[in-house]
């Protein structure tokens, strides 16, 4: 049985991984700053998506819309880390999720939900 690679062991495409090296280069001004997490929701559906800005968070657990926001100014990461974002989360009915980096670790997760439609089907004789 063939094992697949994680996609932590898969290369990733040059632009993501200059992103990413752009991003990680910014952990130690981050952490002078008391951010503990950096993150940008993106939502999309009918083929159309957007990235919400991105924010800073000074907590050990991030939850859209739940989590409280600190002011830095990181704008000059929004494109990196936009340049992260799952292709195509926006086809058909959609997906979101976030792209965000724990400081501390110095790890950057993509959560990516899709959605989709289901249907069942009854068939009977009367």
């Amino acid at each position: 049985m063939e094992r697949k690679p994680s996609n932590a062991e898969q290369a990733l495409p040059p632009e993501q991984a200059a992103a990413k090296a752009a991003i990680l280069v910014e952990c130690d001004r981050l952490t002078q700053a008391g951010i503990t997490l950096v993150a940008v929701h993106f939502d999309g559906s009918g083929d159309e998506g957007v990235s919400e800005d991105i924010k800073c968070y000074a907590t050990e657990d991030y939850a859209y819309e739940e989590s409280e926001v600190q002011e830095a100014n990181v704008s000059y990461l929004q494109e990196h880390f936009e340049t992260l974002v799952p292709y195509g989360y926006e086809d058909g009915c959609g997906g979101f999720g976030d792209v965000i980096l724990n400081v501390k670790t110095r790890k950057i997760t993509v959560e990516r939900n899709d959605r989709f439609e289901d249907y069942t089907t009854s068939s009977y004789e009367v």
